[in-house]
């Protein structure tokens, strides 16, 4: 009774009826951001490169993390109480928005399943995902997403909020629970009525790590367009996936997508950044979309010539990744 109690709880709390009028929408026109009606830094350059209507970002995936595996769980434990805290890491992660959105970011990336907590790792053990085996929504990471999502509206920022990611997809059983948690993620976010989200199906689709083939660049074009078709009172998400460090999108993704994911990541030569977006503009399905970077862990600021100038000097946006 228990179990059958928090289940009807957290339907009811995905009522739309619940939610709060947002005040963030996201849009998109040709190749340029909207927020609210407006562009982007609205009549902005930076080195004399137009910057209105990019979508500056920064990879923040473990805003709601937990890790359900016993044996490592103790890894992310904090130094002052000995323990990990899940609701502690989303309450620290809420206190710190302000804070990126008064220096101008307009973007963070969320993953339902995270990614790696050590930055880059071989295995993976830890268990994290909003995901039971089967699709269903766990409730506890709807929580905290929620409050996240909340702020964010709040503030003016666009969330990025990836559904799957190569180190977690096995806690889904089959294809029919991946299937299932695109449709009951995106159904619950849909009806809670935010306005300020970016749907990335997977981090880095063409990751070999992947254990479904529908979240691998083949196939991948089949859960944006469930994304596409999954719709509450006529509205939809805008969804698009990422690829791995200097990769380009496939034709298939490129037609079946929104916006456009590159990662800078691995990429030591900042010309190939903008050599990426251009490669990316001449696939035979490209039409005028937004191309953006959404992880690069390159910080070479201090350099004439970087990842994230190359990336605006193309006009497309760029996302910081810290991986520690």
């Amino acid at each position: 009774m228990k179990i059958l109690r928090r289940e009807f709880l957290f339907t009811l709390a995905a009522s739309p009826l619940v939610a709060a009028a947002p005040k963030t929408t996201v849009s998109i026109q040709g190749d340029r951001f909207f927020i609210n009606g407006r562009p982007t830094y609205e009549g902005r350059s930076y080195q004399g490169m137009k910057i209105e209507g990019l979508l500056m970002n920064s990879r923040m995936v473990q805003g709601i993390y937990d890790d359900l595996n016993a044996e490592t769980r103790d890894r992310w434990k904090y130094p002052d109480t000995g323990k990990w805290d899940a609701e502690r890491n989303t309450r620290e992660f809420i206190a710190a928005m302000p804070e990126w959105r008064k220096h101008g970011l307009l973007a963070v990336t969320l993953n339902l399943q995270g990614g790696s907590p050590q930055g880059y790792s071989q295995a993976q053990p830890w268990h994290n995902s909003a995901f039971n085996a089967d699709g269903t929504l766990r409730a506890d990471y709807f929580s905290r997403l929620e409050r996240i999502l909340n702020r964010a509206d709040q503030l003016g920022i666009v969330v990025i909020l990836g559904y799957f990611y190569f180190g977690q997809d096995q806690r889904l059983k089959d294809e029919a629970a991946v299937k299932a948690a695109v449709v009951n993620a995106t159904n619950w976010l849909l009806k809670k009525g935010w306005r300020n989200l970016l749907i990335e199906v997977n981090n880095e689709c063409n990751i070999k790590a992947y254990d479904h083939e529908m979240l691998k660049p083949g196939r991948v074009d089949e859960l944006i367009h469930l994304v596409k078709t999954t719709t509450h009172q006529g509205r939809r998400f805008l969804v698009g996936t990422s690829y791995g460090g200097g990769a380009i999108p496939t034709t298939n993704v490129v037609k079946a997508s929104d916006f456009l994911l590159l990662h800078g990541n691995g990429v030591k030569d900042p010309h190939r950044i903008a050599e990426m977006v251009a490669i990316t503009r001449r696939d035979p399905a490209y039409r005028p979309m937004p191309i953006l970077f959404n992880e690069d862990d390159h910080f070479d600021f201090d350099q004439p010539a970087n990842n994230m100038l190359k990336a605006v000097s193309a006009y497309a946006s760029w996302g910081y990744f810290d991986p520690g």
